[in-house]
């Protein structure tokens, strides 16, 4: 149940209060199957397991795990695209008149209205967590897109989520180029093998990645001579999680290192308890890596006023 990539909000105590009913409201916003004419569905899933009557959040302490679950059918362009292109060359041929917008407008509508019940659906999973003591929402992705989408899903089912993007007072690539190029590293942070560099003065500048790289590197050091700076940097902490931290703040490739996993152990007697013993221990380690993120950037908790 470990998460592998982390895009990151914050909120309020006064925010955090009202998620003490997370449980109750999730119910009325249960994912239902796709209708015969929808595109895609969105609701909360079980975080284990499948059924309606499994509960839709999981709380050790201070925190809630909860799933975002989605239905989508898989109906290509190209294949309505190559449908209509029929319909309307046999209408050509067999009545010898030009198909005009309009027409060709309710064609592809009726053809979207017969496809759409045979399509196959695409099911979809998106686990995420509230931290309430410590004011954070953490979802397991890298794409913006997928993490304001389940925000989304949160805030409608509470009427309201005010949980905010990372806004950090220090700059991130500012910052993480000093940390290679200088190795001002904080305490308990080490470099990893895996970086990207950019140069920031145009959009189409120069790009160098490096993978499984000795950072130290001269030639790594070449590059921020010449001007590039961080946007990607991997990272390990404290030798227990390692990471590649963006100048967005998302992390990416997340990964608990053998000295956590060992703690985890394998005796649980059913899913449930995997899952506390996963979802806890999660918890915990995160909560000291954020901790840590928040004293590097800048990144204070918002305040109820």
């Amino acid at each position: 149940m470990f998460f592998r990539n982390l895009t990151l909000f914050r909120f309020s105590p006064a925010v955090a209060a009202d998620l003490e009913r997370l449980d109750a409201v999730l119910a009325e916003h249960r994912l239902r199957p796709c209708g015969p004419l929808e595109m895609s569905t969105r609701g909360f899933v079980p975080p284990v397991g499948r059924g309606e009557e499994l509960p839709l959040t999981h709380t050790v302490k201070k925190c809630t795990l909860l799933t975002v679950g989605g239905e989508d059918k898989l109906l290509p362009a190209q294949v309505v695209n190559e449908e209509l292109q029929r319909k309307v060359q046999k209408i050509a041929e067999q009545e010898g008149r030009k198909v005009g917008g309009r027409e060709r407008k309710r064609i592809k509508e009726d053809l979207l209205t017969e496809l759409l019940p045979r399509a196959f659906v695409r099911n979809s999973r998106l686990a995420a967590y509230v931290d309430r003591q410590h004011g954070w929402l953490v979802l397991d992705t890298a794409s913006r897109k997928s993490a304001e989408n389940a925000l989304t899903q949160v805030r409608e089912a509470l009427g309201s989520f005010p949980a905010v993007p990372l806004a950090p007072e220090e700059g991130p690539r500012v910052l993480m180029t000093d940390w290679l190029a200088n190795g001002n590293l904080p305490a308990g942070l080490t470099l990893g093998d895996e970086c990207e560099l950019r140069d920031p003065a145009t959009a189409t500048g120069a790009i160098a990645r490096c993978r499984r790289q000795d950072l130290d590197a001269e030639e790594v050091k070449e590059h921020l001579r010449n001007g590039k700076q961080v946007f990607l940097l991997g990272l390990t902490f404290d030798d227990r999680i390692s990471f590649v931290l963006g100048e967005d703040l998302v992390i990416r490739k997340l990964k608990f290192l053998d000295v956590v996993m060992d703690e985890l152990g394998d005796s649980h007697s059913d899913a449930h308890a995997e899952l506390d013993a996963g979802f806890a221990l999660l918890t915990l380690e995160l909560a000291r890596l954020l901790a840590k993120l928040e004293e590097w950037f800048g990144v204070p908790r918002p305040t109820d006023g």
